[in-house]
């Protein structure tokens, strides 16, 4: 199985981050994993980095209730950066809202929708399958 190079976390929750952090680290498939409390500080160093010709993150996974800018904010903007390499978004939320599930399917995330508490096996099948 390939590892993954680099895993971005965003999440405001410190339980939520500490235990998907955890369960990422277990999983023994990621090298490095980047951290972000919001969806404004994940997207401007994100883009830093596009800017810099720097490695992005295979994989995002998004919480959408944050402060600053929230999970929805994050991908609008974060999807008008013109990135040629793929990027595997998964938002990993405490919404059950069918809004929210709605909104997910515009972003073409329909099967990308995680309810936390989320678990080692959710993490690992992501892991996994990219």
């Amino acid at each position: 199985m390939k590892k993954i190079d680099q895993v971005c976390i965003i999440e405001d929750d410190p339980t939520h981050l500490f235990i998907t952090k955890k369960y990422v680290e277990l999983s023994g498939l990621v090298e490095n994993i980047m951290i972000y409390k919001n969806g404004k500080e994940a997207y401007d160093k994100l883009k830093a980095i596009f800017i810099s010709a720097q490695k992005l993150p295979e994989i995002i996974l998004l919480d959408l209730n944050m402060p600053i800018w929230d999970g929805w904010q994050f991908l609008e903007e974060f999807l008008k950066i013109p990135i040629k390499s793929k990027i595997n978004i998964f938002i990993l939320t405490s919404s059950v809202s069918s809004e929210d599930r709605i909104q997910a399917s515009k972003f073409n995330l329909n099967g990308k929708y995680l309810v936390k508490p989320i678990t080692f096996s959710e993490i690992k099948s992501i892991l996994a399958e990219i």
